[in-house]
């Protein structure tokens, strides 16, 4: 195996006795191949005439697929395996509207042999390729696969985009097209930001229209005496479904991870058995969910290898997979409720801090009349955007450090995951604005995005002329299409942490410095003395 799509790859330069993830050979080639013959049918949807008729289908089929290679979503190998025939079998379907221009790859039959297949066409299958086009190729690869998430929730919830469609199809099948030069796929990662910023747009509208817009929350960290299930992941359909089948059988719901920001939708706070928000990040599951008293449910991603004393309790859903692990479907969440019942819960009521979410965009801009009247009388100085994936690594702890001593002056944005190294700190208000701002989940960049714009608007500068800094965390593949989503918007000045990504070589690095002046971080007092100038 080979793999260096997350930050946490072995090394730094790439996973190839097991995924740092936990992720096997097996499923990382399985992944490959499947990654391939996406790209295969990608390219025969892209020649077949217009005049055909499109199935929508296979778009929505394709952003599920390339989804679940996503790190930490699918570590099931026969899963994958189905995600595979499937494709195979809509090439199929495929060829009888346009005749393929090269022949397809030719399944095997066994698992054994695709898992040797996928390693004839997996990452470094092509070791004469010139480096800066194959680093360039896997940035847009990669990209995509954090285009083809948002795309998959949004379909989820009845919103979709041909536009968003095509572009995964001309990405995906980009590859195969041995004439494209590094300029071409230059061309081919800008338009992916620009893509994966209308995928976001479409998320946050199919979450706003549905669930309304996310209003400033108090959210308890404690529990109630009861039953409980824990709820982590992404998908608000998800929770939005559990809430309603747990309705009236006396059992609390409890966030986790990225699903924090949910307790601030007006329609889903209305549920009463939506409670509070039990732990941190995604990479202290193992730990959290071992002392969770309840059953646990998993959407979309991050999920972990579940350990010995708590995978009894845990269930997954949709994309999300573990070998030997009960999956729900057709949201029949029953087995989960069953075992919450048969759990002790807990036994006590316990009451400690809460923590404020639900500043997205509309919070926000609701009050820019005083923000920019702080700014104006110089009582706010700077905005720093302090965001993205959290993980294990212990350099993250910079993050931290950079909120805590970030002058008292400073308004500190922040969304996804990351967010769990400062989200509980209090660091007060200016002018009764506080300055710890939760913008939401990782996909409500689009939000944050949209509240720099408007403050740019409402100075008549640009956004690089904001006093507003970006200090980065990244872990996986969604980070990097919000990367290029602000790259596409010509946003510069951005720092980026713990590490650099393996799979960018040093020339592509050297480009996105001179153009956009992107930085690696280095210490909190370094980084804050070069912001607040």
């Amino acid at each position: 195996m080979f793999c260096h799509q997350c930050e946490q790859t072995a090394k730094g330069t790439g996973c190839t006795l097991t995924g740092v993830c936990g992720k096997t050979p097996e499923v990382a080639n399985l992944q490959d191949l499947l990654v391939y013959k996406l790209r295969e049918l990608s390219q025969l949807i892209l020649q077949t005439p217009k005049e055909k008729p499109r199935d929508e289908k296979i778009d929505a089929f394709i952003a599920e697929a390339l989804f679940i290679t996503l790190t930490n979503v699918n570590f099931d190998p026969q899963i994958i395996v189905d995600y595979i025939r499937k494709t195979e079998q809509l090439l199929l379907q495929q060829s009888k509207k346009s005749t393929p221009k090269t022949e397809p790859l030719t399944l095997k039959t066994t698992t054994a042999d695709l898992v040797e297949q996928g390693k004839t066409v997996g990452i470094n299958s092509e070791p004469n390729i010139n480096p800066d086009l194959h680093s360039l190729q896997w940035l847009l690869t990669f990209g995509l696969k954090g285009v083809a998430a948002y795309t998959y929730h949004a379909y989820l919830l009845g919103k979709k985009d041909p536009t968003i469609a095509n572009f995964i199809h001309e990405g995906l099948a980009a590859p195969l097209n041995k004439t494209l030069g590094p300029n071409e796929f230059v061309t081919l990662v800008f338009k992916c930001g620009e893509i994966n910023l209308r995928a976001m747009e479409l998320l946050d509208e199919a979450h706003t229209e549905k669930y309304g817009h996310p209003i400033p929350t108090k959210v308890p960290l404690g529990h109630k005496k009861g039953k409980a299930i824990l709820i982590s992941g992404h998908d608000l359909a998800d929770l939005e479904e559990l809430l309603k089948q747990t309705q009236n059988k006396n059992i609390t719901i409890y966030t986790h991870g990225e699903m924090l920001p949910t307790h601030s939708y007006p329609k889903l706070k209305a549920y009463p058995n939506l409670y509070g928000h039990y732990g941190t990040a995604w990479f202290n599951q193992q730990k959290e969910f071992a002392q969770f008293p309840g059953a646990i449910l998993i959407t979309t991603n991050c999920l972990q290898r579940p350990t010995e004393n708590y995978k009894t309790n845990l269930f997954t859903t949709g994309p999300v997979n573990y070998p030997n692990t009960p999956h729900l479907n057709n949201n029949d969440l029953s087995p989960l409720i069953n075992k919450a019942l048969e759990l002790p819960g807990f036994q006590e009521d316990q009451e400690t801090k809460t923590v404020m979410v639900g500043f997205g965009r509309n919070a926000v801009l609701s009050v820019a009349d005083k923000i920019i009247e702080a700014v104006k009388g110089g009582h706010i100085k700077r905005f720093i955007l302090v965001g993205g994936c959290d993980g294990a690594k212990s350099e993250r702890n910079y993050y931290t450090e950079l909120v805590k001593k970030a002058p008292k002056d400073t308004i500190i944005l922040t969304l996804a995951c990351g967010k769990f190294r400062f989200f509980d700190k209090d660091l007060g208000t200016i002018e009764g604005i506080p300055r710890l701002l939760d913008i939401g989940q990782c996909n409500d960049a689009y939000s944050a995005i949209k509240i720099a714009q408007a403050l740019a608007d409402a100075f008549k500068i640009g956004v690089n002329d904001l006093p507003l800094s970006m200090v980065l965390s990244w872990y996986e593949q969604k980070a990097v299409s919000i990367l290029l989503s602000l790259l596409y918007l010509g946003i510069k000045d951005i720092r980026i942490g713990p590490s650099l990504p393996a799979f960018i070589t040093p020339t592509i690095l050297n480009f996105l410095v001179e153009k956009f002046n992107i930085m690696p971080i280095k210490t909190a007092d370094e980084d804050l003395k070069a912001i607040i100038k």
